[in-house]
């Protein structure tokens, strides 16, 4: 990688022992800020930042179902869930290029925990129902008291290369045709990172990697991931089969194949080209830039 992947950034101060600290909590409400976010992910924004709100437009104290995100320029931020919103709109794949390193992290952070909350209703120990609990950092079972914390589902995303001047890259059936990206699938219990590199790609493609290499990370709240990106090197001669069903093609393209689906921009480009790459927001784009260059 030869740059921070666009979600990874954050000049968030998260002020963790502030989560559990009703009083200071309260004390700061009156002058906090509150990003509202939609059930599509959705947030209001200008040209080139997010719109926060004052807090108290949501009541005079932290109200239920509010996150503490931490503290910016020394006010307080929070996210809340509301049903609908007007205005100029934008979710993270839209606009998490335009934002800068403390907007990235909080529009990332919101969406990421307000997604498990949507989702966490009910404890997965006993069934019963959960209420939010430190600031919207943990729930707790009604029934029980068992705590539960945000949930995030790892995912390895792999760059395949010949060891040259070629790289694997793949169509997933529900993609359009020319649209196509590296890797990846989620990890499963028991399994290390570099074993599910092994098999996600044996799984998808039908070949044999080796020369594991981890390159970076990022936050994928799409809904609660975190995709963990490495590189690994297979023979361009093996066979490709696609025996999952989840793969409809996948092709060995040339570097220079790569540089100039990256000129033309990401799979929005009407260009009528044999290859069209993911967006800059996606860790991937970052992979092949680094690859490609």
């Amino acid at each position: 990688m030869t740059s921070v992947p666009l979600l990874s950034r954050s000049a968030l101060d998260r002020a963790e022992e502030l989560r559990s600290d009703t009083d200071a909590l309260r004390a700061g409400w009156a002058d906090a800020q509150v990003l509202k976010v939609n059930h599509r992910g959705q947030v209001r924004i200008d040209d080139t930042d997010l719109v926060l709100e004052p807090a108290t437009t949501l009541g005079d104290e932290p109200v239920a179902g509010a996150v503490f995100l931490g503290r910016r320029e020394g006010r307080h931020l929070w996210a809340v869930r509301v049903p609908a919103m007007i205005g100029q709109l934008g979710d993270l794949r839209m606009v998490g290029h335009r934002l800068d390193d403390s907007s990235a992290g909080i529009l990332t952070t919101a969406v990421a925990v307000l997604n498990w909350h949507d989702s966490a209703g009910f404890s997965a120990v006993d069934g019963a129902p959960t209420t939010p609990t430190v600031s919207g950092w943990s729930r707790h079972s009604v029934s029980t008291g068992h705590e539960e914390f945000p949930r995030t589902d790892p995912a390895i995303i792999c760059l395949v290369h010949d060891g040259a001047d070629r790289v694997l890259l793949a169509r997933n059936g529900n993609w359009p045709e020319r649209r196509y990206s590296v890797l990846a699938g989620f990890v499963e219990a028991g399994e290390s990172l570099e074993a599910c590199v092994a098999r996600e790609i044996a799984e998808e493609v039908g070949v044999e990697v080796r020369d594991i290499r981890y390159l970076g990370s990022q936050p994928w709240p799409f809904p609660r991931s975190v995709m963990i990106g490495f590189s690994a090197v297979a023979d361009p001669d093996a066979p490709l089969t696609f025996a999952d069903g989840e793969i409809a093609e996948a092709h060995w393209f040339a570097r220079d194949e790569v540089r100039e689906a990256l000129a033309l921009g990401d799979w929005t480009s009407p260009a009528d080209a044999r290859l069209l790459v993911p967006g800059s927001v996606s860790i991937a784009r970052g992979m092949l830039e680094a690859w490609a260059s």
